[in-house]
């Protein structure tokens, strides 16, 4: 590379990511063959529109690519082609949350999520988040008794608020959802389900978190699913939203919002090194990896509250977890957490916690994720020593 600063930067960066412990809930490592989708000539090409309908030409080949990343992910979620639909071309899962509502809820309608500090995203109706401004947002909590959805509570808000659409996935919550039971929920207040699967996407393709997707006893789950597709899914920074094919031409409104109403050209290097990472997800290897991601998690966990932390939700049966590191005053603030643990090469992210009483910017706890570690090779006992040294370092502040 001639740019010396540019090129010295991604240096630096590369060092970093290799002496660290990296536990973000949101980050991942992808593999070579990505990155080299990432860094193609395919950068070049602008094409707005979707494959065969393009108001552009000198596209056969990036219309190949995108039907390629269509028809991986279908097949890897084991969706038939004739009653889903599947649009590739959302540039990250923030705007893909924010196309699904501009598609099919009408501006200054009810969404409803759940509540950020309680573990929803800043997309699912917050009030600082665009998506709280243009609707009108109904926030669920979790229970005060154990930190998890009580459903029959949830119930009882939907049938009050009435929502256009209800939310179900999480940036934070550590326990598998019951798809069913939002279906019923949906149904009985009239309201479409979106689920959000963003954190746990790789682990529902690797057979370790039930499908929102799958019909259980005859009822159909979800009717729209969005994903990022770089955190357990191991791929590029973009999005992927999924949609039931069917009268209400829910796929045809969220294909006509996302382009011309939201985006221009799509990015078709991206799309590509999206279909990359679908095709290594689709492996036993990643079965195998998914399985462990779930037990590292666990390992952390356990260990963490032997050593007397807090785990909020009393554990994990996913990827990530949040440690309640204030515990009523005793502790330390997730911020000056998170920084103790930086200077001593362990990267996490301060984050709220149900109920919490301090700011969002200095939290009462932190969010941690087993997935980068494992993608670099690590199992349960290694969990178990990193769980140890967060514990010497944190107790050193307290």
């Amino acid at each position: 590379m001639k740019d010396i600063q540019i090129k010295k930067l991604i240096d630096t960066e590369r060092k970093r990511q290799k002496k660290v412990i990296n536990l973000v809930a949101s980050e991942n490592y992808v593999s070579r063959d990505v990155l080299e989708a990432l860094g193609s000539e395919l950068t070049d090409k602008y094409g707005e529109g979707y494959p065969g309908r393009r108001y552009y030409r000198g596209t056969s080949v990036v219309d190949e690519v995108e039907r390629l990343a269509q028809n991986r992910a279908l097949e890897l979620f084991e969706l038939d082609k004739e009653a889903w639909s599947v649009n590739v071309q959302p540039l990250s899962g923030s705007p893909a949350n924010f196309a699904v509502y501009a598609a099919l809820v009408p501006q200054g309608e009810k969404i409803m999520g759940m509540e950020l500090s309680h573990g929803g995203h800043l997309t699912h109706g917050q009030k600082v988040s665009i998506t709280g401004k243009f609707w009108n947002s109904a926030l669920y909590t979790v229970s005060k008794e154990n930190e998890r959805i009580d459903y029959d509570s949830l119930r009882e808000f939907a049938l009050k608020e009435k929502p256009k659409i209800i939310v179900a996935g999480f940036t934070a919550y550590a326990h598998i959802i019951d798809f069913k039971k939002f279906r019923e929920i949906a149904d009985a207040a009239g309201a479409l389900l979106m689920v959000d699967m963003s954190h746990f996407a790789g682990l529902v393709a690797g057979k370790v978190y039930p499908s929102p997707f799958s019909t259980q006893g005859g009822l159909a789950l979800a009717d729209v699913v969005t994903t990022t597709t770089h955190k357990t899914l191991r791929g590029p920074r973009s999005a992927i939203i999924f949609s039931k094919r069917d009268e209400r031409g829910l796929d045809k409104k969220i294909d006509k919002i996302i382009i011309p109403g939201l985006q221009g050209g799509p990015h078709f290097n991206t799309i590509a090194a999206v279909a990359v990472a679908l095709k290594e997800v689709g492996t036993p290897a990643f079965r195998k990896y998914a399985a462990q991601v779930v037990k590292n998690a666990k390992a952390l966990s356990d260990e963490l509250a032997r050593l007397g932390w807090r785990i909020v939700e009393g554990g994990t049966e996913t990827h990530l977890l949040r440690v309640d590191t204030w515990m009523n005053g005793k502790g330390i603030g997730g911020r000056e957490a998170a920084d103790k643990l930086e200077a001593a090469g362990i990267i996490v992210n301060e984050n709220t916690i149900p109920f919490d009483t301090r700011k969002p910017m200095d939290p009462s706890g932190i969010r941690l994720g087993s997935a980068p570690e494992t993608t670099r090779g690590k199992k349960e006992q290694d969990f178990i020593k990193i769980a140890q040294t967060i514990d010497k370092v944190l107790r050193k502040t307290r």
